[in-house]
């Protein structure tokens, strides 16, 4: 390019952080620090007064659905891109916790919020323990599994006509007011985040991936490959439990259609648009998703379509993901210099 006699080139750089250990910068002055923080902050900041910035009441209820499906999303991320294991059990996650907390609430007489932890705690355990055959399966077989889970539990449930059947399990506690519910959400979303965002960068996270690049090696260490698996299950059903525990609070009702397949298809469409292996990638996609989701929502079946199609145009023009692209933008940025 030239300019006024000028040739000019576009330079692209690379910010000027150094990097002393994996998460470990030695920053050197307070723009620094700001460059590092200021993206936390942002969705901090955001997560938190999105409930304020709803017009009504029920696009602050879309906010607690979307939190629901990103804890699915951060479960789905987890274990495809740091253990290896694609589960395809949202639904799964989501019925066995929101059954166990309308038990726990309608029979046993728990508030809502003793009947959240203790059905995230006693769901994650369940699934870890009915998924523990399955863990040395791997890829689409795995997935295929984890898949046939809800299908079977649904189909028990209608067919014995237990737990209220078809008609489900009414009457369940609901949360004091909307700002508990909406801001508990929220807060449930930031700390899984960012705990899993720490849990990946300790020493037990390069077993994890060890884990899903070569099992072989982290056994000839002498490591139990099914011991870190049922580990990594775990933390991942306690995220879809909660999310199924709080679901049935928001909704007052507990029945089959929790095991609806959504619930295991919608967090995978988010992690492909947010951009999988980042973990805050999946929480921008269902924060993208859920929202348009419900805006198509008056052309009925049709908005099927539309869904396809706006997934299908991410995955064809930025099939790594809205977040690993903003990453690297934001890492590196371009500059005209001379020549």
């Amino acid at each position: 390019m030239e300019q006024k006699g000028v040739s000019l080139r576009k330079e692209r750089l690379d910010r000027g952080i150094k990097v002393r250990a994996d998460g470990i910068y030695a920053l050197m002055s307070w723009r620094e620090l700001a460059y590092l923080s200021v993206p936390r902050l942002l969705l901090i900041v955001g997560m938190l007064i999105l409930p304020l910035a709803m017009p009504g009441m029920y696009w602050q209820r879309v906010i607690s659905i979307v939190c629901i499906y990103a804890l699915l999303a951060l479960s789905f991320d987890f274990l495809a891109h740091y253990v290896g294991l694609v589960s395809l059990g949202g639904a799964f996650y989501i019925g066995v916790g929101g059954y166990i907390a309308a038990i726990l609430n309608k029979w046993v007489g728990f508030s809502p919020f003793l009947s959240i932890p203790a059905a995230g705690i006693i769901g994650g355990i369940i699934c870890t323990v009915l998924l523990l055959p399955c863990l040395p399966l791997r890829g689409v077989y795995f997935a295929i599994v984890s898949l046939m889970y809800p299908l079977v539990l649904a189909r028990i449930i209608e067919a014995l006509n237990i737990l209220g059947g078809t008609d489900g399990i009414m009457g369940i506690g609901s949360f004091p007011n909307q700002w508990v519910e909406q801001y508990l959400m929220i807060l449930l979303v930031l700390v899984f985040l960012f705990g899993m965002r720490r849990v990946v960068n300790l020493d037990i996270g390069l077993v994890f991936r060890a884990v899903k690049d070569n099992d072989q090696a982290v056994r000839a260490s002498g490591m139990s490959i099914t011991h870190y698996k049922a580990m990594a299950v775990f933390a991942a059903s306690l995220m879809g439990c909660l999310a199924g525990a709080c679901l049935v609070h928001i909704y007052m009702w507990s029945g089959i259609s929790l095991f609806a397949l959504d619930f295991s298809i919608l967090p995978i469409a988010a992690t492909v648009i947010g951009g999988g292996g980042t973990l805050v990638g999946p929480v921008l996609g269902c924060l993208i998703l859920v929202p348009i989701s419900e805006l198509l929502r008056e052309f009925g079946t049709l908005r099927i379509a539309f869904y396809s199609v706006i997934l299908m145009g991410f995955i064809v023009f930025r099939s790594e993901g809205i977040m690993v692209y903003g990453q690297r933008k934001y890492h590196q940025f371009e500059r005209w210099s001379k020549v």
